[in-house]
Parts: C-alpha cells; structure tokens; sequence
C-alpha cells in the first residue's frame, strides 16, 4: 500500500509537470536577419552538430549518429526543416517542447541522451532564435535516420514521464543577484546551451546527472562518458582547474590548448565544431564561472618542490634508478615530453602536474594509450600533433606501469594503474564499432 502511494505520488508530480508546460512557452514573432544569425551562433554553442551529422560528409543535421548508452545505440534525429522526416511541420511551442521538454511533436517521450535536462534552462529569446535558424537557414533533408530500438523496458518510452519528473528540474536560468554579468553570462552557457554537466558530472544509478548547477559539489566534478573520461571541472588544484588561470581556460576552449594540457578524445571534436568558434566575451565568461567553482576533496596531488623531486628526477636522467615504467618512457615518450615531463608549449602537452594526468580516474588516459589521438585543428590554435597509438606494442601491464610511472613523477602524485584496468578497457573499446 505505500508502495502504491508513493508511485501515485511520482505519477502526479509527473502530470503536473507536464502541464505545467503544455501552455506555449514562448510565441511566434516576425523573423529578421539579425535573430537567424544569433540562433546559428547559439547552434555552435550547442555543438547541435557533433549528435546530428552523421560524418564529415554527411548533410549538417540530418541526424543518423550512432549515440551510445548504456542501455544500447540511440540514434540521433532529422532536425532539418524537411516535412516528413526533419523538424519542418514544427511550430514554435513544438520546437521548445522538444529542446526544453523532451517531447516530440507527436508527444511522445525522447530519450535523455538528447540533454534536454541542461536545454530546459534556456531562455524564450534563444529558443525562438534557434527556432528562426533552423527553419528559415538550415536545408532540409530527405532522410530517415534508422530507429532507435533498445532491449526491454527501455524501449517503453512513456515510462520516462516518471524519471523525468524525479530527476529533471524544469526551470529557466534565473540569474543571482549576488553575482557580477560575466559569472551569469558563463554560468547560463555552461548550464545550459553549452550542456557541460552532460559529460563532465557524475551520474546516478538511472544514469540521471548527480546535480545541474554549482549549488552541489558534484557538478562537473567528472565523469566517464562512452569510455573517456571528461575531466574534472571544479577548483581542485592537481586534477581540477585550480592551477589554471581564466586566460589558460579561454585558451584551452578556442584553441584547444591551455593549461600546458591539449584536448583529447571527444572533447577534441567540441572544440573544432563548437567552442573555437565563441565570441571572446563568452569564452571568458565560461571561464570566470568555472573559476568560481570550488575544490572537494581529492586523493591527488603535485608537489614539484619537494627534495625529492629533484633528487629521483636527477636519478631517472642518469640512469641510476629504474622504475617500473621508466625505461618505456624513456624510449617511446621522451622525445616529445621531455625527462622533465615539461613537454613543449604550444605542442605537447606538460605531463607534469597535468589536471588529466592527476585524474583519480585514469580511462582517458589508458585509451589515449590505446588508440592514440589528434589534438584540435582551430583557426588560431598550433598545427595539429598526433600522438601515436600502443595497442599493439605495450601490453597490459606495460600501459600500467608507464602511466602509474607518470602519474607520480616530476611531482605527481596519482593512483596507480593496474593492468586489470587495462585490459577491461582494451576490450571494451575493442567491441566499439
């Protein structure tokens, strides 16, 4: 019986949510340049195109990308202005209920992948420029992505009615009085166009966001994400940005490089479709708003300045101690990382102190040892470097010990990585399509 009360309690809440937002949020108004220029900029800001092109061939926002979840592939939808299988017979109050709501036209239930839990803090004015962009800029396209059709009972979409009334706070961004222009500024964007919180903060066992705003010490706190690791955001000083100064953070988002660290992984296609192409006021202003966010505790740490310090590192360049993990380091990373893990500005990334490296979680890590990776190719940013894959040179205890080596060398001072570690990741990636 109070099973049954608390489960018509979550059915309510969930009605009255809905209707809380089935009045029309937002109304149609007439359409000029200028508002179709600034829903494209917003659309960059959304990195809208990274889920809905499928390739660099592909036509922009005809959906078909393979998205992974843990409960199976979701493919991304047709948002072009086509009739029949885009976004073309959607008026205003559809399109905000779809972006903000998570509902189709037809009302049934999208799945989260689509992160209308961050969209539903955008504000009327940027809906109805999204809104004019893609109606009157976009072209539409004639093309039926393939549905998604995930196992039993995540194929019964209604039933999201009841995680989205527990998890998803529907609420516009309302600025604080006890903050400056440029912290709301960045802190409207990172919350919701810009959807950080999606990759970089931790989730719950129904894979909902641990929290959405800085009002709780897990937001963009890191979290793994398709098998990358999307980095600490917060003010931790070895594997947050707490070393980092809002120059190197603006930098790092226009070009892909700051902090003495390079993008990696997914966070690489980010920067090359969306944040290099920010106005310079709004990458500063994410900038100051993530400075704002403070430390938690964390079992990490850099200490370049003990004695002892310079004592190993005077050992390791002379070969007098050998580490597990040194002589590899020594023979396949040296020449572009340097003995002193400095690498080269503007080139390689510093391993020494580097917030990624000092991750308590190692899986970017492992991978990019795996696979290897290009950093970003940005209109100001460095020629594009690669660094090469190992998968089939080092073993699983070699990726191990090289990286536990550089996770607490020239100072570092991180968890150990284990060969199990390795070898659970190397499958998982290795199943990927």
């Amino acid at each position: 019986m109070v099973l049954m009360i608390m489960l018509l309690k979550v059915v309510f809440r969930g009605i009255l949510v809905c209707a809380a937002f089935l009045p029309n949020p937002v109304t149609a108004q007439p359409i000029d340049r200028a508002e179709i220029n600034r829903g494209a900029y917003l659309a960059r800001v959304g990195d809208c195109v990274a889920c809905h092109t499928a390739g660099p061939q592909a036509p922009p926002f005809a959906g078909g990308v393979s998205l992974n979840s843990p409960f199976g592939k979701i493919y991304s939808a047709n948002i072009t202005p086509d009739p029949i299988n885009g976004i073309g017979r959607y008026t205003l109050y559809d399109f905000s209920r779809a972006v903000r709501n998570g509902i189709n036209k037809d009302g049934s239930r999208l799945y989260p992948a689509m992160p209308y839990p961050s969209f539903t803090r955008i504000t009327d004015e940027d809906i109805r420029a999204l809104y004019a962009y893609f109606m009157s800029e976009v072209q539409p396209v004639d093309y039926k992505p393939p549905e998604t059709e995930l196992p039993f009972p995540f194929n019964i979409r209604w039933g999201l009615i009841f995680w989205d009334a527990v998890f998803v706070k529907h609420e516009r961004y309302k600025p604080r009085n006890d903050r400056d222009a440029q912290w709301n500024r960045g802190a409207y964007l990172v919350q919701s166009l810009g959807h950080c919180g999606t990759c970089h903060t931790p989730r719950g066992l129904a894979f909902q966001e641990k929290a959405y705003t800085e009002s709780s010490p897990m937001y963009l706190k890191g979290a793994v994400i398709d098998n990358w690791f999307a980095s600490n955001l917060t003010g931790d000083l070895a594997s947050g940005l707490g070393r980092w100064s809002e120059a190197d953070t603006a930098s790092f988002l226009a070009t892909g490089y700051g902090g003495q660290i390079t993008a990696l992984g997914s966070m690489t296609s980010v920067v090359e479709n969306s944040t290099q192409y920010l106005h310079k006021d709004d990458l500063n202003a994410i900038a100051h708003y993530l400075k704002s966010l403070p430390a938690n505790d964390e079992k990490a740490s850099y200490k370049p300045d003990l004695p002892s310090v310079a004592i190993t590192l005077s050992a390791m360049v002379t070969g007098e101690v050998e580490r597990p993990g040194a002589g590899l380091y020594n023979s396949f990373c040296v020449k572009c990382h340097q003995e002193t893990g400095d690498g080269e500005p503007g080139k390689f990334p510093k391993l020494a102190g580097n917030s990624m490296v000092l991750s308590e979680n190692a899986t970017s890590l492992i991978r990019l040892l795996l696979e290897g990776s290009n950093t970003a190719q940005t209109r100001e940013g460095s020629k594009p470097q690669e660094m090469p894959a190992f998968a089939e040179k080092f073993t699983n205890r070699q990726i191990a010990e090289v990286l536990t080596f550089i996770r607490n060398s020239w100072g570092n001072k991180a968890p150990p990585v284990t060969p199990r570690e390795v070898s659970l990741l190397r499958r998982r990636v290795q199943r990927k399509p």
